[in-house]
């Protein structure tokens, strides 16, 4: 069995086939997979040989020692134990550390499951004698914000629907890259809709609560055109409904939009198909607010906007200013619409 870093995918198609390694580390900051694949290890005994032949354990209350010495009993009237650490990355390294002397010589009737969930172990030793005995080491890593969109399209259409582009922004502007929560929703929506059914803004807002009209996606949209009156719609609405609407997202999302829109001005090949493959874009109606963005703003006036929105993170923090947060976030509304762009090169 390969030594290497593998894959959640490839991971459950071994367990699938009863390809067992003796030890698994599981770790990363995506918890979700982990939580995944404990399933399935709990699942390797049938039932009636779990109450004598699966262990649950949890780091911060049981030593190294112990663990080793459950791992090295034998099976009760069975053909293997499973022996599941929990909560790993509670403890400190050197201590989970320990646990190479039994990773040097692991038990071929136990698989020992380690899980780190939320941390990247640093227990080097530990790591060592896994690779060394055939053992296998996942890391659990969350997907990243450009890839986002991607991954979420890839995960509603696993579940047999489809959404529009609007509807994949909304779910990532508002349930983000939690993958248990923002699977949970999409799971939520393929009982509600059924086989076959497109996910719309609408049928968001009235499943998850999420506005089709007023959120970040309609921020950017409004922005985009320079649409003065729909942002301060937008920015009221999100006053009155501040627990939905925290700044902090808004300004995040602000952010990527105009880093984004920098990036564009320096790219040699200024095609819209060579634009949206450098931003990651799969259709034209999400380069929308992108060709509206270089079309009313220039290069000049996108760097002094993307000071701005850092200047107001910082008195949003209460650094140099004690005003309201939806205060500051209307006056940069105002400084991003009237941006003259005089800046210093």
């Amino acid at each position: 069995m390969a030594t290497q870093a593998v894959t959640f995918e490839s991971i459950k198609s071994q367990l699938a086939k009863r390809q067992y390694a003796p030890i698994y580390l599981l770790h990363g900051e995506e918890g979700y997979y982990i939580d995944a694949l404990v399933k399935i290890f709990e699942q390797i005994l049938p039932p009636e040989e779990r109450d004598f032949n699966l262990y649950t354990m949890y780091a911060p209350e049981v030593s190294p020692d112990t663990v080793m010495d459950a791992c090295q009993r034998y099976p009760m009237m069975a053909e293997r134990q499973i022996v599941i650490l929990k909560e790993a990355q509670a403890i400190p390294a050197n201590q989970l550390n320990r646990l190479h002397l039994y990773a040097s010589h692991p038990s071929p009737t136990t698989i020992l499951v380690i899980c780190c969930r939320g941390a990247i172990s640093k227990a080097k030793d530990l790591i060592a004698q896994i690779k060394k005995n055939d053992g296998i080491i996942f890391l659990s890593e969350k997907i990243k914000e450009n890839n986002a969109i991607n991954h979420i399209n890839s995960y509603i259409k696993l579940k047999g629907l489809n959404a529009e582009p609007k509807s994949l922004e909304m779910l990532r502007d508002y349930i983000g890259t939690d993958l248990s929560r923002l699977y949970n929703e999409i799971d939520k929506l393929a009982i509600i809709l059924g086989s076959n059914a497109m996910i719309t803004p609408e049928c968001i807002e009235r499943n998850i609560g999420v506005s089709k009209d007023y959120n970040n996606f309609e921020l950017i949209d409004a922005l985009s055109q320079r649409n003065a009156e729909k942002a301060y719609r937008i920015i009221e609405y999100f006053r009155l409904n501040s627990k939905n609407n925290p700044t902090v997202l808004t300004a995040s999302t602000i952010f990527g939009y105009f880093s984004d829109l920098l990036t564009l001005y320096f790219a040699k090949d200024k095609s819209e198909s060579a634009l949206m493959n450098m931003l990651g874009l799969k259709w034209p109606v999400q380069f929308s607010k992108f060709r509206h963005g270089m079309k009313n703003y220039n290069a000049y006036q996108v760097i002094e906007i993307i000071s701005a929105i850092r200047e107001f993170d910082t008195k949003s923090k209460g650094i140099n200013s004690r005003q309201n947060e939806y205060n500051l976030l209307k006056d940069l509304i105002f400084h991003i619409l009237t941006a003259p762009g005089n800046i210093k090169i």
